[in-house]
C-alpha cells in the first residue's frame, strides 16, 4: 500500500525529491493534488510504499536538512 511521505510545494521540488529518493533506490509515486496550472505551482504528495517507509522518512529528513544548510550556511 502506498502512503504519503511529503507534500512538495511545486511539481519542480517534487520531481527534485523523487529525483533524490530513487539514487537512494526508494521507489516513489507523485501524485497532484488539485489543479494544475500552466506554470504546473500545484502541491504534489510523494507517496512511498509503507515498507520503505521509515527509510524513506530517514533519506528525506538528510536531504532537507542538506538543503536547508546550502540556503543559510555562509555565503
Amino acid at each position: 500500500m502506498w502512503t504519503v511521505l511529503y507534500i512538495a510545494p511545486s511539481r519542480s521540488v517534487a520531481l527534485r525529491i523523487r529525483d533524490f529518493m530513487e539514487a537512494e533506490g526508494i521507489l516513489i509515486r507523485l501524485r497532484p493534488l488539485g489543479l494544475r496550472t500552466k506554470d504546473h505551482s500545484t502541491d504534489y504528495e510523494i507517496l512511498v510504499t509503507e515498507a520503505e517507509l521509515e527509510e524513506a522518512q530517514e533519506v528525506l529528513n538528510q536531504a532537507l536538512q542538506v538543503r536547508q544548510y546550502r540556503e543559510l550556511g555562509p555565503k
